[in-house]
């Protein structure tokens, strides 16, 4: 299969050199200015892959396009709906579309293929690829289950078919709502993984688990998808990937918060918490530990971080007893 992958970062160059790897012909996008293109053109690798001789890397978004039946988009989710626009000046009516990415437009509440779909790409050419399984795993050869999803039966049938090797298992996705909410909330709770990390309190990680798919699996729920979602691989997979992985830089967030630290890299947990507290408000579903996510990396105050989550924590102990699997 012809594929382009148009992003270059830890997801990007990865996913490029998984297919490459397994029989594909593959194009890499970045923009010429980006920092991961410039460092795999000057030295052909990142602190994450090699970049294989057979990938053509090009900062020449008209080639990558062309070149392409399947592409494949690994950026910032907040930045999707002013790329495929970009996209769009060249003609992608026979081109499908796969989203590795997870989140949720902070201003809209559109899921990521929604997004594409207002942008005129056709939803039966749209799939997502999410799922549990850190890079650093990968490339040493671990194995993991991910999962592809469309509104396409067959579309999700063929590029699950088609990608799948020895390293990653895939299944397929069955509630393209529960499966994108379940794959950006899973970002939101990596946040507080580490948040418990920093304050000593790891203990707490197997009720949070519990809790935070419970919460999630509501919102999935209400907004029309299949609650069962927040409990397979997109969401709790992912999830219990992500609390225990030194990898996980939403985890690693919520950690270095607690300590005062700045942490550089991209955490998408921290838009998805905003966009996720304007969810739950349309939806009337109660979301507690996403909105204590939200009002730790959002509401400003000269408490330090460690007590106001530890205050935090305590109030969320103090709320009334509910029955464990309660609907709205």
């Amino acid at each position: 299969m012809k594929v382009s992958v148009l992003g270059c970062g830890r997801w990007g160059s990865f996913i490029a050199w998984y297919l490459c790897n397994h029989g594909h012909d593959v194009y890499s996008w970045g923009p010429e200015e980006d920092y991961s293109y410039k460092i795999l053109k000057e030295t052909g690798k990142n602190e994450y892959v090699a970049l294989d001789e057979r990938i053509h890397l090009t900062c020449d978004l008209q080639e990558a396009v062309e070149h392409a039946e399947t592409i494949i988009i690994s950026i910032s989710s907040q930045g999707l709906r002013g790329f495929i626009k970009r996209i769009q000046a060249y003609d992608v009516s026979d081109k499908n579309f796969v989203l590795c990415m997870k989140g949720i437009e902070v201003e809209t509440g559109c899921r990521l293929s929604e997004v594409l779909t207002e942008s005129g790409i056709d939803p039966q050419k749209i799939a997502v690829w999410v799922g549990p399984g850190h890079i650093q795993a990968f490339t040493q050869g671990i194995p993991n289950c991910m999962v592809i999803d469309s509104a396409n039966a067959e579309l999700k049938y063929r590029l699950a078919d088609a990608f799948r090797s020895d390293l990653i298992r895939f299944y397929y996705g069955e509630d393209l709502i529960g499966t994108e909410i379940g794959a950006a909330a899973k970002n939101v709770m990596g946040i507080v993984a580490g948040v418990l990390d920093g304050c000593g309190f790891a203990s707490l990680k197997g009720s949070l688990m519990s809790r935070g798919a419970r919460e999630v699996a509501r919102l999935i729920k209400a907004m029309g998808g299949n609650e069962l979602s927040a409990y397979g691989l997109a969401h709790l997979g992912d999830y219990e990937a992500t609390l225990f992985s030194e990898f996980s830089h939403n985890r690693m967030y919520g950690e270095m918060l607690v300590k005062e630290a700045k942490f550089a890299k991209l955490a998408e947990g921290v838009p998805t918490s905003a966009a996720m507290k304007a969810l739950g408000e349309k939806y009337g579903v109660d979301l507690p530990i996403t909105n204590a996510v939200y009002e730790i990396c959002y509401q400003e105050s000269s408490t330090p971080y460690r007590v106001r989550c530890q205050e935090m924590l305590s109030k969320m102990f103090a709320r009334d007893p509910k029955s464990e699997f309660y609907s709205e």
